[in-house]
């Protein structure tokens, strides 16, 4: 028997599927890309570049044109340290190591309204899978989040889950005689020569 194509959750879900497939960017490498910087997703300037198809130099120009379309929230300038730290530990952004500029940052918002600055059609294009790529990746960390609320609870029931198991411990050593001294020897005992 033939198993039969598992149905779509939403109408548009074929079409995504379809422009994922013959994307001028494939999801799966923009979400390489992205990458957890003070607490935020973020991607870098290099790497919305290149997805955008433009040169970096080009994009931060823009983004310094219209600085006012970049509020703190969108954009980042990232700290001597946290580009040490990038470089140290992603491969594909070994050409920073020697580069005396720190990058920038891009939250989903920023890199929206780069793609919209850049005025481009593949940044339009590509703009589209950053999106989706920031998608995916929030849907892919929430079952975690709802695993460490859960952790946090069973520690918890084991926090005192011990405290009764030292109280109940206590409470027999409470209800048991005491231990009886061990007897002394009969008869008569030498003393030891050194």
């Amino acid at each position: 028997m033939a198993k039969q194509p598992k149905p779509s959750a939403t109408p548009n879900e074929d079409a995504i599927q379809n422009a994922e497939a013959t994307s001028i960017v494939p999801v799966e490498h923009v979400q390489s890309r992205i990458l957890l910087i003070r607490g935020q997703k973020v991607i870098l300037d290099a790497d919305l570049a290149a997805l955008y198809g433009v040169p970096t130099k080009r994009l931060n120009e823009q983004v310094k044109r219209n600085l006012q379309r970049f509020p703190a929230d969108f954009i980042f300038q990232l700290t001597s340290d946290e580009k040490a730290e990038v470089v140290a530990n992603c491969d594909h952004l070994h050409r920073f190591k020697y580069s005396p500029n720190l990058p920038y940052a891009f939250t989903e918002h920023g890199a929206i309204m780069a793609a919209s600055v850049l005025n481009s059609e593949r940044a339009v294009q590509a703009s589209v899978f950053v999106v989706r790529a920031f998608v995916r990746l929030k849907q892919m960390l929430a079952p975690y989040k709802e695993l460490a609320a859960k952790l946090d609870r069973l520690e918890q029931k084991v926090r005192d889950h011990d405290k009764d198991i030292v109280a109940i411990v206590d409470a027999i050593r409470l209800l048991m005689p005491p231990p009886e001294e061990p007897e002394r020897p009969f008869g008569f005992r030498r003393a030891k020569k050194n």
